[in-house]
């Protein structure tokens, strides 16, 4: 099925967030997510230092503009501009969580030579607002995630011209308000649309089912947020400071602190995934994982 994935953080092992990165590193991962049926996508770069910024984002660009053009219509950046707030955070590094800046993204975008497609910003932050406003005026798209937002914040962040969640319901603390909480307002706000990860362990179905319910399949996008172990086989790792264990089943945790690491699907695995609940139609997931997100970025 054709598919577009709106975030892909590395593969193989290989992270685009890495300090160490390469653009032969960089190139081995492009290539294996294309030659394992990830047809189009948007290598994403998380919450980084200066120099990582500066230097992961000229090669990916460059990449991008040369070996794959048909494959990568842009970059997603992810941050730095979130909530530095525990269990908002996620597994972004909070050193190096930025307030909100027009300046500094506008040279983010100068070492993608453009490239950013796609903007995570946390909706609540001071001065996001301006920001929202400024990317979209020159054609970025800004979800929002790792947030501790309020139904007014959202409302906030969408009229100034966000459009989206990012990995909705996934970088949140895992204790929250039952009824004033992000999940809540984000479900009832009408202006976003829903990024979500089909992976079978990041959301329950009867969550995919309510999300569904309530955003409708125009405003619903499949994302895989691979991880740079995706591609990898089970067994034991070691990486960001943490004892990884990827199971017989995709599930990428940490058993001694109880928490996920990621995700270890690309496109296709979440493709079967939502074609093993009973939940969709093939129309409805071909909508999800390649009409929205093609509609979404423009193409």
């Amino acid at each position: 099925m054709k598919n577009i994935d709106l975030q892909v953080n590395g593969y193989l092992g290989i992270s685009f967030s890495s300090e160490t990165l390469t653009e032969d590193i960089a190139r081995e991962a492009l290539s294996g997510l294309v030659e394992n049926g990830a047809e189009l996508f948007l290598p994403t770069i998380i919450t980084s230092s200066e120099e990582t910024f500066q230097k992961n984002l000229q090669i990916l660009s460059g990449l991008i503009e040369t070996d794959f053009a048909d494959n990568c219509p842009g970059i997603h950046l992810e941050g730095p501009f979130l909530c530095p707030q525990e269990g908002a955070v996620g597994a972004h590094n909070p050193e190096w969580v930025q307030k909100p800046d027009c300046d500094a993204f506008k040279r983010y975008q100068d070492y993608a030579n453009g490239k950013i497609k796609i903007l995570t910003v946390a909706a609540g932050e001071e001065n996001v607002e301006s920001l929202i406003a400024y990317a979209v005026s020159t054609g970025v798209r800004i979800s929002l995630g790792h947030q501790l937002a309020n139904g007014e914040d959202l409302k906030r962040a969408a009229g100034s011209g966000a459009t989206a969640l990012t990995h909705f319901c996934n970088g949140l603390p895992n204790m929250i308000h039952r009824h004033n909480n992000t999940i809540w307002a984000a479900l009832a706000n009408d202006d976003l649309t829903a990024m979500i990860i089909a992976d079978g362990h990041h959301i329950p179905v009867d969550l995919i089912k309510v999300i569904f319910a309530a955003k409708g399949i125009d405003k619903t996008i499949v994302v895989s947020d691979a991880s740079s172990y995706a591609g990898m086989p089970p067994g034991d790792y070691h990486g960001m400071g943490n004892r990884i264990v990827i199971e017989e089943n995709g599930l990428l945790h940490n058993p001694d602190k109880g928490c996920l690491v990621g995700s270890s699907f690309i496109m296709p695995d979440c493709i079967d995934y939502l074609e093993s609940i009973d939940l969709f139609s093939q129309k409805d997931i071909k909508q999800m994982v390649y009409d929205n997100p093609n509609d979404y970025i423009g193409l």
